[in-house]
């Protein structure tokens, strides 16, 4: 079967990671359909909004540990010299940079909205696919966990240290980082880590009432939105005011001009994508 689910229904792409037994958990392959995946959606005019789950208890594990290589062979008796083990370092920072960033980036430069649904744990990289979505909205049962430092070793990566101290601040990002305690989703909620908890057994329907509400609005403001917010901390604010202004210039003449006659006549705006 599938590791990423896919299917399109009246403007929503629903994205789902498809390896339950282990909670999800990136692999090579799962990265590299859900990079074609998300190519799909991206290149889809029929698509209005991309909503991400996981299949069974958990939204995402994180990487899939058992899938990296041992040490590097030493040449020895017992090796096969012709195909000796790669190098554990450089291995993973092939596989971060020809599929684990990508994805991250494919999320960042949607030409839709994204939603994530997070019916379960969110842990290590899932953390970050989680935070990569513009709208997170997860069950109360579901919690989230940053394991690279405190159980791994490593630091935050899928972008997860450049989203949590944004969300965060300083300390409880590197409260997050260090310690790894897991955060219920209702105080993930309270941190302003998501948009919302919900009751597990009303995640389906406040997930499509939100992409309802998405799907109706313009992809091309909602992505400049989402742009402008990110630029925001390394901008000045005059030099947001004129960023303000660039964009304006763009999406008045597109969207608000049609906007202004449909609410005069008391009628939903029809925005192209």
């Amino acid at each position: 079967m599938s590791a990423v689910l896919y299917e399109v229904s009246e403007g929503i792409a629903r994205v789902t990671l498809n390896r339950p037994k282990v909670l999800n958990a990136l692999d090579l392959p799962l990265m590299g359909k859900l990079l074609e995946v998300l190519d799909l959606a991206a290149n889809d005019p029929t698509v209005r909004v991309v909503v991400i789950t996981g299949k069974g208890k958990g939204f995402c594990s994180g990487a899939d540990l058992r899938g990296l290589p041992d040490e590097p062979s030493d040449g020895g008796a017992d090796t096969d010299a012709s195909s000796p083990s790669p190098d554990p370092s450089s291995w993973v920072a092939r596989a971060m940079d020809d599929y684990y960033n990508p994805a991250v980036r494919r999320l960042a430069s949607m030409p839709v909205p994204t939603v994530a649904r997070i019916n379960g744990v969110a842990a290590g990289g899932g953390l970050g696919l989680a935070l990569g979505c513009d709208i997170s909205i997860a069950a109360h049962s579901a919690d989230f966990v940053s394991t690279f430092g405190s159980r791994l070793g490593i630091v935050p990566d899928m972008g997860t240290s450049w989203q949590l101290p944004r969300l965060l601040g300083r300390a409880r990002s590197l409260g997050m980082a260090l310690l790894g305690d897991r955060i219920p989703a209702q105080q993930a909620a309270d941190w302003g880590l998501i948009w919302a908890a919900v009751p597990d057994e009303e995640l389906d329907a406040r997930v499509l009432d939100i992409a309802r509400r998405l799907r109706r609005s313009s992809g091309e403001a909602l992505a400049r939105t989402r742009q402008i917010m990110d630029e925001a901390s390394s901008r000045s604010l005059d030099a947001q005011l004129d960023a303000e202004v660039e964009a304006q210039r763009v999406l008045i003449p597109r969207n608000m001009i049609g906007a202004a006659k449909a609410f005069v006549a008391k009628r939903d705006p029809d925005f192209d994508r």
